[in-house]
């Protein structure tokens, strides 16, 4: 079927049936379930322990400067 050959109503109804897909696919985890390597986890522990003591990390500036970026 093509949209010409839609009523109304059924156009509607597919906008909203396509909308309601596209706002659930934007809201799912897709690493909903999957474990953490124990080594990851480590790194982001101690990442999240160093930024809680006020260690700063590298500046975004620097990062994209690296990078060949103009920030």
């Amino acid at each position: 079927m093509q949209v010409k050959d839609m009523t109304i109503e059924e156009l509607k109804l597919l906008i909203q049936e396509t909308v309601a897909e596209t706002i659930h696919s934007l809201l799912v985890d897709p690493d909903e379930g999957k474990q953490i390597k124990p080594e990851v986890k480590q790194q982001l522990l101690d990442s999240l322990q160093r930024t809680q003591s006020g260690e700063r990390g590298i500046p975004a500036e620097e990062v994209a400067k690296n990078l060949g970026l103009s920030w």
